[in-house]
């Protein structure tokens, strides 16, 4: 195999023997990249400044296009980057090793999101956060910050409900993020895909 690889597939490949450099896009002298990094340097051609100058979220939303998958998806490369045996790999080659046995389900609710419109992605959020932080109290809504942690936040509330739907029927437990996006249950989500 190539040394600097030029394919998704190369990539993947070359990952395992090569463990990509945590923290950041690039290290501070430019010898080391994040997984996301390497994409972006690799096959989109970035320069060592110009992953420097890289806003995350524009990282994100490159690498999902590359890759050809979701915001979150991209996101989770960049969080699992090399915690887990076979990453960051098997993030896209075997999301289940990652995400548990509903990962199909969730990486459907991800493409999903990614389809929502600015505007009626902005209400489900904002619906989401509210329902949320009547039940979390004011300190943890306090706490929380920002409007995008709020969205990561209730998106990741519907994500575990649906890796832990199994659990969450067995203990009669109704589900709560995932209608504020929509859905009723699991099986509602692989309904629009």
């Amino acid at each position: 195999m190539k040394t600097t690889p030029s394919t998704v597939e190369e990539l993947l490949d070359y990952w395992p023997g090569h463990i990509p450099f945590k923290g950041s896009l690039v290290n501070e002298d430019g010898s080391c990249m994040c997984a996301q990094g390497q994409v972006l340097h690799f096959l989109d051609k970035k320069s060592v400044e110009e992953l420097r100058d890289i806003k995350q979220s524009d990282a994100d939303k490159r690498v999902a296009e590359i890759f050809g998958i979701s915001n979150a998806h991209s996101a989770l490369l960049a969080i699992v980057n090399d915690r887990q045996d076979g990453a960051p790999t098997s993030v896209i080659r075997n999301p289940e090793q990652v995400l548990g046995d509903q990962s199909h389900v969730v990486l459907a609710f991800w493409r999903h999101l990614d389809q929502i419109d600015d505007k009626n992605r902005a209400a489900a959020w904002a619906a989401a956060w509210a329902a949320a932080g009547a039940a979390a109290g004011a300190a943890a809504r306090d706490a929380a910050g920002d409007a995008a942690w709020d969205a990561a936040w209730a998106a990741a509330g519907a994500s575990n409900e649906i890796q832990g739907a199994a659990v969450m029927r067995a203990k009669g437990q109704a589900f709560y993020f995932l209608p504020l996006f929509g859905f009723a249950d699991p099986e509602a989500v692989m309904a629009v895909v």
